[in-house]
């Protein structure tokens, strides 16, 4: 399976025909929804919702080493990438390519899940800025300047749009020297960025600290009032703070995902060989037209609504954006879990031979890459469409919560169809993409 090729496998890996697929699929977030409507009539999550952890492993998260820890593991991975960048060899088969394509971007879903905002923690960007500041003597929460709160996530949005026209659509995405230039430039602003607005810059602006962020939403673990707490990821994912810009970001995600399904299909790939058009250009603008589709669907979803005499319409779209998360995670699944197992264990292998000279330094060159789902199709696509499914309900039980908060009493109900029709069409066309593919 070759670096760049995310595709799954096409209809014929479904058990069931991709129309009952999608009808049943439609069903259940349409089933969610009235059941939502006649037994969900007022907000069940708050912030303070959760319990503290035990309090052995309180102590061992409180204790003063353990953040040193991360900070060192963060920078040993990120020395080791920038080594093999530099020194590595000028093939795919150099680590750095499954490091960042891999291992970054799609693990960031799966160690968020499990691990929370995992990224903040081992941030090689946040650590240097901190020891800049320190070596400069100043505090690294403070910068030059105030951060623009007009700007919000959209610096993230605009980064995590760069990566992925990197990774789907530019042609130099397995070029050493191009991967490793985008890599040097996203350090470069990053740290100049915390220069000037302090740490709190990484928060809007880092887009791989953004993503992990939201995603770690939908995990268990919380910070209240500094502790750590066990809590529902329905009550994690409604705690996130509306703010400019997260349309933005889920609307790259789910775009550039919904993007790579479709560029794979036969019949896009056949237009693109058989048109006159540059295929760059209709690549760039197919990518560019997805994430504004996305992002232009979604907010539709949320301004066709009845809104209370304090409330603006343009302020509902990131008031629900947050909703769309579960959606990001369920689609990053489908299209990526085999990606991930597959190139992910064979990344664990080039590894441990960082220059490809047939060394073995961490004894991991002659495991076998994880290629179980590639050879049971039918588990596979149970997952794709479970994965689909999952998102999207969760996604209109997070929208739900939201509307019974926000929305006044007389739209809370009818106020939620605009945005469960998109969803509608989101389930559909998400599997007609991940299965034509």
């Amino acid at each position: 399976m070759d670096l760049t090729a995310h595709g799954l496998g096409g209809q014929q890996d479904l058990p069931i025909s991709l129309g009952l697929a999608v009808a049943g699929a439609v069903a259940a977030l349409i089933v969610s929804f009235t059941v939502l409507a006649l037994a969900w009539r007022r907000p069940r999550y708050a912030a303070t919702d959760g319990h503290p952890v035990p309090a052995a492993l309180d102590r061992l998260l409180s204790y003063p080493a353990f953040p040193i820890a991360l900070r060192l593991l963060g920078m040993v991975v990120f020395l080791y990438t920038v080594t093999v960048a530099v020194f590595g060899v000028e093939q795919i088969i150099n680590p750095f390519f499954g490091i960042v394509y891999v291992w970054l971007w799609v693990g960031i879903v799966p160690m968020s899940l499990l691990f929370g905002p995992f990224y903040k923690a081992i941030s090689p960007v946040r650590t240097i800025n901190m020891l800049f500041a320190r070596a400069a003597g100043g505090v690294p929460d403070e910068g030059l300047y105030r951060y623009p709160e007009r700007l919000g996530y959209w610096p993230a949005a605009l980064g995590i749009f760069a990566f992925v026209w990197l990774e789907l659509v530019s042609r130099s995405s397995t070029e050493l020297s191009s991967v490793r230039l985008w890599f040097a430039v996203y350090v470069g602003v990053m740290v100049v960025g915390g220069a000037l607005f302090g740490s709190g810059f990484y928060a809007r602006a880092d887009p791989f600290e953004v993503y992990s962020t939201l995603v770690g939403k939908a995990s268990v673990w919380a910070v209240r009032e500094g502790r750590l707490i066990v809590t529902s990821p329905l009550a994690n994912l409604s705690s996130i703070e509306p703010r400019p810009g997260l349309i933005g970001v889920v609307g790259v995600l789910f775009g550039s995902t919904g993007y790579d399904s479709f560029g794979d299909s036969p019949t896009y790939v056949s237009f693109v060989q058989g048109s006159q058009i540059n295929g760059n250009l209709i690549n760039n603008v197919t990518l560019v037209a997805f994430c504004l589709g996305a992002m232009a669907i979604i907010a539709l979803g949320c301004v066709l609504t009845g809104v209370g005499p304090e409330q603006r319409r343009r302020d509902l779209p990131n008031a629900f954006a947050h909703s769309i998360v579960p959606i990001v995670v369920g689609y990053v699944v489908a299209h990526y879990l085999n990606y991930f197992l597959e190139v992910g264990s064979r990344t664990i292998q080039q590894a441990s031979d960082p220059f490809s000279d047939g060394s073995d330094y961490l004894g991991t060159t002659n495991w076998s890459d994880i290629t179980y789902l590639a050879y049971h199709p039918t588990l596979l696509a149970n997952i794709k469409v479970g994965a689909v499914v999952f998102g999207h309900i969760t996604a209109a039980i997070v929208a739900h919560e939201r509307a019974l908060h926000l929305l006044p009493v007389r739209h809370q109900l009818t106020g939620q169809l605009p945005l469960l029709l998109a969803m509608v069409g989101f389930t559909s066309g998400g599997l007609l993409l991940l299965f034509s593919s």
